[in-house]
């Protein structure tokens, strides 16, 4: 099975302020992540994570990553450039781009949303913009899956796909 998230943040004291994350700690926090992850994902899961992974140092990224189940690809944020890929697939990634990638040949997955227009046929999984409020959760042609919208754990690529046909009219 397939499953996105992004913005975990892991090891982000800040973000816990400016998204008003509802964690005593950061240590609460990515304690919950981590028990969130796994309690959905098995280890032959497949989880994209659409950016902004952590803020910790190689060591304790690694540590994370051997935590957490399953075949984990990244598609970098803009909190994760300070390693390249190269290292990112060191620490324990299977997969790391810098870029946007078509998924199942409709599928953007990107950190930030792009632009669609009604008339494309594709749809965009994205991360970035957390709980601001310009963003919808969904729509027909997008999905936000940064953790304060999905629950604070990954969500399955078929749950993603109801709710974008559901918000189309399509169920």
């Amino acid at each position: 099975m397939d499953f996105m998230i992004a913005d975990t943040h892991f090891g982000d004291e800040r973000i816990l302020r400016y998204e008003n994350r509802p964690f005593a700690s950061v240590e609460d926090m990515d304690r919950q992540l981590i028990l969130n992850w796994n309690q959905a994902v098995t280890e032959t899961d497949r989880v994209f994570v659409l950016g902004d992974f952590s803020c910790y140092e190689e060591k304790k990224n690694r540590e994370l990553l051997e935590m957490l189940k399953g075949k984990k690809i990244l598609i970098m944020g803009n909190h994760d450039r300070h390693f390249g890929c190269e290292a990112w697939r060191d620490m324990g990634f299977a997969e790391c781009v810098e870029w946007p990638v078509i998924y199942r040949e409709f599928y953007i997955l990107s950190h930030e949303p792009v632009y669609l227009n009604a008339n494309m046929p594709y749809a965009n999984f994205y991360g970035h913009v957390h709980n601001n409020p310009s963003y919808r959760d969904v729509s027909r042609q997008s999905f936000c899956v940064s953790v304060e919208r999905i629950g604070y754990g990954p969500v399955t690529f078929g749950e993603i796909c109801r709710r974008v046909k559901e918000e189309a009219g399509e169920e």
